[in-house]
C-alpha cells in the first residue's frame, strides 16, 4: 500500500463542491479504505478597505485539491476511477488516465498543509490593503505613533509602507506595516 498525498484537479471554482462529493462517496461506496483527508488548500487573509478590517478564506491552488490516500498496489483502478467520474474532476497531476497516481513528496505536502493552516506552525496573516501612493496617514502603534505622513511606497507582497513624516522639521522615510497606520 502506497499511503500518501495526491493532487486532484479540478475545475476552477469547483473544489469545494468535489469534496463534499468525494466524502459522499466516502460514506455511500466504501471508498474510506482508501481515502484518509481531503484538503482545499486556503489561507486565511485579512483585507482592510475604508478602515474596516474583513477576513476571509483564499484558495492559493485554484483547481487542485489534496486527497490523501492509501493506493492498494493491486485494485487501486477501482478507487481512482469512482474519484475521476465525479463532475468537476478532471484527473490526477501528474498521471496519464490509465496509469496509477503518484503522491506528492512529504516535503511539498508538509508546505502546503501548513500554509493551508492544517498543520500548526508559526503563521503569518496577510493583509490586502488598497493604499495609495501620496495618501495621507495616521501612524497608530510603534515608535512613530501619533506622526503623521504621507505615503512614498507601497508594498503589498510584504504589508508593508514607506511614509515620509516630518520629524524636526525635515521629511524622514519610515517603514510601517499595514496594520500600524490609518487613513489620517
Amino acid at each position: 500500500m502506497a499511503k500518501g498525498w495526491y493532487v486532484l484537479h479540478t475545475f476552477t471554482g469547483h473544489e469545494n463542491k468535489v469534496e463534499k462529493l468525494i466524502r459522499l462517496k466516502m460514506e455511500d461506496e466504501n471508498l474510506s479504505d482508501v481515502v484518509l483527508d481531503i484538503k482545499v488548500p486556503a489561507e486565511k487573509i485579512t483585507e482592510v478597505r475604508n478602515g474596516k478590517k474583513r477576513t476571509s478564506n483564499r484558495k492559493f491552488f485554484p483547481g487542485y485539491i489534496l486527497i490523501e490516500m492509501e493506493l492498494p498496489d493491486r485494485g487501486w483502478e477501482i478507487p481512482c476511477a469512482m474519484i475521476h467520474k465525479i463532475q468537476g474532476v478532471t484527473g490526477f497531476v501528474g498521471t496519464m488516465q490509465n496509469s496509477k497516481p503518484q503522491p506528492i513528496s512529504v516535503e511539498e505536502a508538509k508546505t502546503i498543509l501548513q500554509k493551508a493552516g492544517a498543520i500548526k506552525t508559526e503563521r503569518k496573516v496577510h493583509a490586502k490593503q488598497d493604499f495609495q501612493i501620496g495618501e495621507e496617514v495616521l501612524i497608530i502603534d510603534g515608535p512613530f505613533d501619533t506622526f503623521k505622513g504621507t505615503i512614498e511606497v507601497v508594498n503589498q507582497e510584504k504589508g508593508k509602507l514607506r511614509v515620509m513624516v516630518g520629524i524636526f522639521g525635515r521629511a524622514t522615510p519610515v517603514e510601517v506595516s499595514f496594520s500600524q497606520v490609518d487613513r489620517g
